[in-house]
């Protein structure tokens, strides 16, 4: 999400949103996951070249939310004053590694309104595409692991409400997937 560890960026300021989508401010990102405010993330489907694959990883034990679930999209949180496009560009280089040479394809929009360690997530998920075959490079501090899979690979993972797996890019997949 950020270059830093997620435990220092706990105070990171982040974009607050209405209901509606609209930016109406900025808070540190504990106070936004600790009062359930809106706010925005936006992440990016690595697809390979040649559309068979998506890339997978597995988040740190060290994420502020969601630590050690596996996860589709690399990305993070909108920052205030930044587009999500802006952020999916900028998180997929932070995350991944990956630098954008053409801008990502957007796949899908949704205000999530749900819950995460017994307290309101409120969230709109901007979900964008990108075709590349890397290189892949991990940020040490955000991703444990990863790897190419099929689309089929990974909706036999999903069909397994048990496999941690985020949830809110789980609202998202069959939007997500060819």
């Amino acid at each position: 999400m950020s270059s830093r560890p997620e435990e220092s960026s706990s105070s990171e300021l982040i974009a607050v949103y209405d209901r509606a989508g609209r930016e109406v401010g900025a808070a540190d990102r504990a106070t936004v996951y600790r009062e359930g405010r809106w706010h925005a993330s936006a992440g990016v489907l690595v697809r390979s070249l040649d559309g068979e694959r998506v890339y997978v990883h597995r988040r740190t034990e060290t994420k502020l939310v969601f630590a050690g679930m596996h996860d589709c999209l690399a990305g993070g949180v909108v920052q205030p004053g930044e587009t999500p496009k802006a952020t999916a560009i900028r998180e997929l280089a932070e995350e991944l590694g990956v630098v954008a040479t053409a801008p990502p394809r957007p796949l899908a929009h949704l205000a999530w309104d749900g819950r995460w360690a017994d307290a309101p997530m409120r969230c709109h998920l901007y979900a964008y595409e990108l075709r590349s075959d890397g290189p892949i490079h991990h940020q040490a501090d955000e991703v444990a692991d990863g790897w190419w899979w099929t689309d089929a690979q990974l909706r036999m993972h999903l069909a397994d409400p048990e496999w941690p797996f985020v949830p809110d890019t789980r609202v998202l997949v069959d939007d997500l997937l060819s």
